[in-house]
């Protein structure tokens, strides 16, 4: 009896003490909810009952260097439906498809989803807008909304880039400004019982969206319309399948223009005209080469341009002097291989600043043997070819470069004249930059400054010009020599009257070397003695007549007689002052009464620009006199029956 007694009073208090435990932990979380969780909790019962909708924040204008919009926003409406609050369904959609011009099916469907909101169309024009608000309709809900419009359709549209359906940048200067132009979005708070109605007499809350602010680039609208012009006449009468072109400040980066041809338009950027294609997945390969930058997101072997960089490294550490003299048989013998010159009966002998004039590649082999790979290498390197050249745009492209330990004689020679190695146009037009404005290496760029919507500065965008390359004194005399290629070598076709001009052509054999398809390109500046200006031209397949000083230089040459006056660089020589930049006269050999395929021969080492070669015999009475003499760089047009 007393054992049971004892038993139960032990049983009472474990049950006491169980209880006591259980209310101190109800208590304490009690206290917890009320004390630690009470803002997560207030925030839970808000979400609940209130209902937020976005209000999209004016997106900030892109504009060039003289404050010419590229990018600007138009006002226009978005309109969606909350199912819980639409009361006469069939009206909704029967309005909705005769104001939005859409299918029956499709707004139903939008209408019966049961989501808190549904949009039905975007970009909606404010007239429509408001005829859709005029039927008070329960449930329709229409928002500002702000699309984004290029008045310049297609110009500069790889670099310029668009917005998606979110108004978010997806390609160029669009996707890497984002976060300045994007601004910050507002949002409507409105309140709702626990079906989701609106409740009525309850304020909505609003906080107001923040606009974005603009980009002030170093784009000139007129450059890249002249630009743009004179690549698109190449491509056309030279059947090419497409090409680039980048103008660019070589003392600071600042790109005037960039463009590549084929464009598209930036207003409708999805379209892709008559192509016919089923799979989304194909859809969007082809539009990413549709859209894809060449000037930065693809590599090349540069060619003969690249011997700027040969040159101006044997000048700056002495391995070769201006009056060096070297003898070009038409070829060069490295190892076991025997390397040509673009020449094939040679030069002969020649001093290294017409080798230079020459583009002739035994010259620029010479030169980078008494290199050696490790100072080649070192030059490779300070003029910024290991690396991308820091350009405000997205994916650009690395070279593709031989390891140190796989550079033997051969690799060696062929890299001097710009072959066996990748790199992008824009790392060439740098590290060109570098070898004629006093030897500095740029950081090529589009964007100068961010404003507000006042026009007042909020941040100057800085970039690192300080690395250098080679000495004043080196760079001052290869911009010389460059400036002879153009009046007395293979750059003369740029010759621009009244103007020093200098230059460098490319012809590069595309591989395989087997495909007979060449990138004819041409590297010019000017003034030659204080360069304000650079450009380079590429274009890639050439139907016919494929030299790049036959091909390219006439681009930069058209581009430059109508940019120079533009940009106020003034002329220095007028027609009195042309023996003081003469380009030289030839003799015009007698081709009367030859057929076309020994005039062909005959012409082939001509200096002249043949415009247009026939069938049949030559017409005396429309063909220059035999032994005429005609300018350097003039064209000559052979008319046959």
């Amino acid at each position: 009896m007393l054992r049971t007694k004892t038993h139960n009073r032990k049983r009472t208090f474990l049950i006491c003490f169980v209880f006591v435990i259980l209310l101190f932990i109800l208590c304490f979380r009690i206290f917890y909810i009320m004390v630690f969780k009470a803002d997560f909790l207030q925030e839970k019962a808000e979400e609940l009952h209130n209902r937020e909708r976005v209000i999209k924040s004016e997106r900030g204008n892109i504009i060039d260097r003289n404050g010419i919009p590229l990018a600007v926003n138009k006002s226009v409406n978005c309109v969606s439906v909350i199912h819980n609050q639409i009361t006469d369904k069939e009206k909704v959609i029967n309005i909705l498809c005769d104001k939005l011009e859409l299918e029956y099916d499709f707004v139903k469907k939008k209408v019966e989803n049961k989501v808190a909101l549904e949009r039905i169309k975007m970009n909606v024009e404010k007239e429509i807008a408001d005829e859709i608000r005029e039927y008070d309709l329960d449930g329709v809900i229409i928002d500002e909304d702000y699309k984004r419009i290029y008045p310049f359709s297609t110009l500069a549209s790889h670099v310029i880039g668009f917005v998606g359906k979110d108004n978010q940048g997806i390609i160029g200067l669009e996707v890497k400004y984002d976060k300045y132009l994007k601004g910050q979005v507002g949002m409507i708070l409105t309140t709702t019982n626990a079906k989701g109605i609106e409740i009525e007499n309850i304020a909505e809350g609003r906080r107001k969206p923040i606009p974005g602010v603009h980009l002030v680039t170093s784009i000139d609208v007129n450059v890249q319309k002249y630009a743009e012009q004179a690549l698109e006449k190449v491509l056309i009468s030279k059947e090419a399948k497409r090409g680039s072109i980048i103008v660019m400040n070589p003392q600071n980066g600042e790109i005037y223009a960039m463009a590549n041809k084929p464009h598209f338009d930036l207003n409708d950027p999805f379209n892709l005209g008559d192509l016919e294609i089923d799979s989304s997945e194909q859809k969007q390969v082809v539009l990413n080469q549709i859209w894809r930058n060449y000037c930065i997101n693809d590599t090349y072997e540069p060619g003969s341009t690249f011997k700027v960089v040969t040159a101006s490294a044997g000048l700056e550490e002495k391995v070769v002097k201006l009056d060096d003299t070297f003898y070009c048989p038409g070829y060069s013998i490295v190892a076991d291989r025997r390397i040509r010159c673009h020449k094939a009966g040679g030069h002969g002998s020649e001093t290294f600043v017409q080798g230079v004039q020459n583009s002739c590649n035994p010259v620029f082999m010479a030169v980078a043997e008494r290199l050696g790979v490790n100072r080649f290498l070192k030059y490779y390197e300070k003029f910024g070819l290991l690396d991308k050249t820091g350009i405000d745009l997205p994916g650009e492209a690395v070279s593709i470069m031989h390891k140190k330990d796989k550079i033997g004689p051969v690799e060696l020679a062929t890299m001097s004249f710009g072959q066996s190695f990748q790199i992008t146009p824009l790392q060439l037009l740098r590290a060109a930059s570098g070898v004629v404005n006093g030897g500095t290496l740029v950081t090529p760029h589009f964007g100068k400054e961010i404003i507000n919507q006042d026009g007042d500065l909020i941040e100057t965008l800085k970039y690192d010009n300080s690395r250098r390359a080679i000495s004043e004194e080196t760079s001052k005399t290869m911009a010389h020599i460059l400036e002879t290629v153009v009046s007395e070598g293979t750059g003369r076709r740029c010759y621009v009257p009244g103007y020093k001009v200098g230059g460098k052509t490319a012809t590069s054999e595309k591989l395989p070397r087997s495909s007979n398809k060449y990138i004819s390109s041409f590297l010019g500046f000017a003034p030659a003695d204080n360069p304000k200006v650079i450009a380079l031209v590429l274009v890639d397949e050439p139907k016919g007549i494929y030299y790049g000083g036959t091909v390219a230089a006439p681009v930069i040459r058209e581009l430059y007689e109508n940019i120079l006056p533009y940009m106020n660089i003034n002329p220095k020589y007028v027609q009195r002052d042309f023996e003081e930049f003469k380009i030289g006269e030839i003799a015009i050999p007698n081709l009367i009464g030859e057929n076309i395929g020994d005039a062909k021969k005959l012409l082939n080492n001509l200096e002249v620009e043949v415009v247009k070669l026939g069938q049949g015999e030559i017409i005396t009475e429309q063909f220059p006199l035999p032994n005429d003499k005609v300018n350097r760089g003039s064209k000559l047009i052979l008319y046959a029956e």
